[in-house]
């Protein structure tokens, strides 16, 4: 036919001039103003090795980093609240531990509307703005931290602003969900997950030491918030300058609609909060159990500076996290799960057991475990969201694309399995202002776990056509 029209005379129609441009090859990518890409699809094997690869890439670093400076901010008090008393502020446990436990309260809430701001938007778009509003809450920070009459209520709107940190969650792992094919979402997603993790690890480690340097008899807490401005300026511009918006990332009302009448949404949002609740809601108090037990370790002297031993919790869930995610590629995330809570409810066992002993090294070595498995568990639960989402496709539930479901679930989950990080520190809180201890507390999370093993091997494991599947 091409033959046929390039040797015939040419007619009026022909000749005249139009100004569709010519149709893009199969598989190709197009770009508009504003970093847009059109045609993204890579489940096309050529597109991901000819650029998808080299795109997703250059989108996840840069995801990494916006998110991991969001667990910074998110983490701050947790460490922040712990000096206050040193640094002459007059509060109660109970007063930390609000201090503590309501930015993750906030952030969980946030992660609600953030999921949805991505296809609005557009990830790269978004990453800069949600980057930017990190710093509000580190200059907050910054400034009510300066003077030890703030009032509490103040200290609690500072400490709510922090939450801002934990809503980048859910809009960078809806963002990446769509740039990576199916078969390479576990890792992607674990790495994405993890790195944003870290800074959870980061802040503990890093604010003890900033506070202290030079700072002779007082602690200089400002500096825990201004810290971290350039940093947040980078992430910005990187967003900016590197990272791309997909067209097709059209995660509409609809899709939220259509996931949130499936039931499987809210039983892996229920998993979600034993093990990334669990993650998140042990960061934010285990500075403050190690401070309450074992105050001689509370902080370690070292070159006039000061660390704190309870960024090796977070640093280890986060290192585990994506771990997760490739197990689960291998052997099913369900399994890897079940797993992770049967682990979490032993170890949490031993820990009740071995409080009495008085042994911060065992202390810390059963902590750094269940921070582990709880990691395992992070990527494990995540990671069988879509797979979930597109088994239920496959048997007619909905005609809402299954992507669009997926990436709208991934944002609803991240979101609830977050309040853990509220649940378990006010979990502490109550179990201390009761009996004045924490054994309480450690006996029900015991028993959560376990319930929580029960409904994994239930619905996801003992079912045949779900094990043939590796859900």
């Amino acid at each position: 036919m091409t033959e046929i029209l390039q040797t015939a005379p040419p007619s009026a129609a022909s000749a005249a001039p139009t100004t569709s441009p010519p149709a893009p090859a199969p598989g190709a990518l197009t770009r508009r103003p504003g970093r847009w890409i059109d045609g993204w699809d890579p489940e096309d094997t050529a597109q991901w090795e000819r650029e998808g690869r080299r795109v997703a890439r250059r989108n996840l670093n840069w995801s990494i980093f916006a998110e991991f400076l969001g667990f910074v901010v998110w983490q701050l008090w947790s460490i922040v609240a712990v000096a206050l008393p040193a640094a002459g502020f007059q509060l109660t446990t109970s007063e930390i531990f609000w201090l503590i436990s309501i930015p993750s309260l906030v952030g969980a809430t946030l992660r609600i509307p953030y999921s949805f701001l991505v296809p609005i938007f557009g990830g790269r778009n978004w990453t800069i703005v949600s980057a930017g509003l990190l710093l509000v809450p580190a200059v907050m920070l910054a400034v009510t931290v300066s003077n030890p009459d703030t009032p509490f209520w103040v200290l609690v709107l500072a400490a709510a602003l922090a939450g801002f940190g934990g809503g980048n969650f859910a809009s960078s792992m809806s963002n990446i969900t769509f740039f990576y094919p199916q078969r390479e979402k576990g890792w992607a997603l674990g790495l994405n997950a993890a790195g944003g993790n870290l800074g959870a690890a980061v802040a503990q480690f890093t604010v003890p030491v900033v506070i202290t340097i030079g700072a002779g008899a007082t602690l200089n807490l400002p500096v825990a918030g201004w810290i971290w401005v350039p940093f947040i300026l980078l992430a910005m511009f990187g967003a900016w300058r590197y990272m791309d918006n997909l067209a097709n990332a059209k995660a509409d009302l609809s899709g939220s609609a259509a996931a949130l009448k499936e039931p499987h949404l809210w039983l892996l949002a229920l998993l979600y909060i034993g093990t990334f609740g669990s993650f998140i809601g042990f960061a934010s108090v285990f500075p403050k159990l190690i401070a309450d037990q074992f105050p001689e370790f509370s902080t370690i002297g070292v070159l006039g500076a000061t660390v704190s031993l309870a960024f090796l919790g977070a640093l280890v869930g986060s290192l585990a996290r994506p771990y997760g995610g490739r197990l689960s590629d291998r052997f099913g995330g369900a399994r890897i799960t079940m797993v992770a809570f049967a682990a979490m409810a032993v170890i949490t066992l031993a820990v009740l057991a071995t409080l009495p002993l008085g042994s911060f090294w065992v202390f810390l070595g059963l902590f750094l475990l269940l921070f582990a498995t709880a990691g395992v568990g992070n990527g494990s639960t995540y990671r069988m969201v879509p797979i979930v989402f597109a088994m239920r496709s496959a048997h007619g539930a909905g005609d809402v694309s299954t992507q669009r479901k997926a990436a709208a679930a991934l944002g609803l989950i991240s979101a609830i399995g977050a309040y853990g990080g509220f649940l378990i520190p006010q979990a502490l809180n109550l179990s201390f202002q009761a009996t004045g201890g924490y054994a309480a507390a450690f006996t029900g999370f015991v028993a959560g776990y376990l319930v929580l093993l029960a409904v994994t091997w239930a619905v996801y494991v003992r079912p045949r056509h779900l094990r043939e599947q590796k859900i």
